[in-house]
């Protein structure tokens, strides 16, 4: 009986405390027409103090909704465009001489901010990835001998373009691994379209205010810790990972050929870390399936490693988590 008496309060915490989500929602669709499943993974990757890494052609409002975003928290935004002659100084910081006090002095760079926007990302050389990927899983940067605790919130949206373009590095799996999510992006239906079609004629653009303060948010990531999660879905969600990595146990031995790696205990954590922020999003104080099966392909597309067998038979990790959901039994 316990249990129904603490779902209840739960509820009624979550509830209060994702008010602001609605709010925020509304305020961030001021500029972005559409793009709902985008703005969402955002949110999801804020909530759950993840990154996100979007994926499509140019154009379709990547940079312009972190920075939206930024500007509707009161947050502090950078932007980072990766070139193939950037170095790692030039995003964490560097040291510089100062003559009038002989002495070196720090100068910070664009990673100090809540948002940062890792625009094209696989343009840049691994040894500037690398640098932003220490910041991103120890959210702390060393310049020199000292270390610096990066601001909270802090969100690393990085976007790539899809692979056939050339000058670019691929991110190497294991640094893909470090994105809670991987959101792919596509274009804009033709009603949406002619809306962004007109607007950027006119130039009439509403103004974004700042609806949500850093507190609120810092709040609200302690908040998705207390949305319920059953042991039933916690095992769903392991059933999927481990899927992932033995498919025979599951009756899925034709994908075993296809799967090089399967997703990394990584995986499991941010499924479910996921799936809690989706619950706290649509302002539910508990875990159910359908939050799993919302984020699972955000979460796993990059966590699951293809082999040549699959490529060669044009099978993508997508078709392989579908088949993967669709076999496994829902609680």
């Amino acid at each position: 009986m316990e249990e129904t008496i603490d779902i209840k309060a739960i509820n009624e915490k979550i509830e209060r405390e994702s008010a602001f989500v609605d709010l925020l929602t509304m305020e961030i669709n001021k500029v972005i027409v559409g793009q709902k499943h985008m703005v969402e993974r955002l949110l999801i990757g804020l909530l759950g103090k993840g990154h996100v890494l979007l994926e499509g052609v140019p154009g379709l409002a990547k940079t312009l909704v972190i920075n939206t975003l930024s500007k509707a928290v009161q947050g502090s935004f950078s932007r980072i465009q990766f070139t193939p002659d950037l170095l790692p100084a030039d995003v964490v910081g560097t040291m510089i001489y100062n003559m009038k006090e002989n002495d070196f002095s720090i100068r910070k760079g664009p990673i100090f901010a809540n948002f940062v926007l890792a625009d094209e990302i696989n343009r840049a050389p691994a040894k500037v990835q690398s640098a932003l990927l220490e910041a991103m899983q120890e959210k702390q940067v060393t310049i020199g001998d000292e270390t610096f605790i990066l601001d909270k919130p802090f969100l690393v949206m990085a976007t790539q373009n899809p692979v056939e373009q050339e000058g670019t590095y691929p991110l190497p799996e294991a640094q893909v691994d470090r994105f809670m999510l991987k959101t792919v992006i596509d274009y804009p239906k033709m009603d949406e379209e002619q809306l962004i079609m007109r607007a950027n004629l006119k130039g009439t653009f509403e103004k974004v205010n700042p609806v949500v303060t850093v507190e609120q948010i810092l709040r609200a990531q302690e908040a998705v810790k207390d949305v319920y999660m059953d042991e039933k879905i916690e095992k769903y969600i392991l059933d999927i990972i481990f899927a992932t990595r033995y498919p025979e146990k599951y009756k899925l031995a034709e994908l075993k050929p296809l799967i090089s790696f399967g997703a990394s205990p990584r995986g499991s954590i941010n499924l479910a870390n996921a799936a809690k922020c989706y619950a706290f999003i649509r302002r539910r104080g508990y875990v159910i399936p359908e939050d799993v099966r919302a984020v699972v392909h955000d979460v796993l597309r990059h966590r699951i490693g293809i082999t040549y067998e699959a490529e060669a038979e044009n099978i993508t990790s997508e078709e392989i988590i579908n088949k993967i959901v669709n076999e496994i039994e829902v609680p």
